[in-house]
């Protein structure tokens, strides 16, 4: 039973830290998303690859592909205090890239739900 009761704890205890974790994180839709970056000081990220970015991307975004090798080191020279807003093709990349931000200590960080393919059928 003490065995049990620990296994409980310890998965509550984990449980709880990884939510606190990435309570900065919040995923926003398209029209959110647009009213955010239109009103706001912040940081707009394309974290699609150069080839993607160059096909096509919101107005302002800087690139910093994902894949890359540098991707972390180029996110660290970031502002961590200002709010970062993420996107990428589809939502998995920048869903991934935000719980990077969150690793590094970023304060406010902002998804784009459904990414720059959402963007692009909303914004015709």
């Amino acid at each position: 039973m003490k065995h049990i009761l620990t296994i409980l704890i310890m998965t509550i205890f984990t449980l709880s830290c990884t939510s606190k974790k990435d309570s900065n994180i919040i995923v926003l839709n398209v029209s959110e998303f647009k009213k955010e970056i239109l009103n706001q000081d912040i940081q707009l990220i394309d974290v699609r690859t150069s080839k993607e970015f160059n096909q096509g991307h919101i107005l302002n975004a800087k690139s910093i592909d994902y894949f890359s090798s540098t991707f972390k080191a180029e996110l660290n020279q970031l502002n961590k205090e200002k709010p970062v807003y993420l996107y990428c093709r589809s939502g998995k990349r920048s869903g991934k890239a935000s719980k990077i931000c969150s690793e590094l200590g970023f304060k406010k960080i902002y998804d784009l739900n459904g990414g720059y393919l959402a963007w692009s059928k909303e914004n015709k």
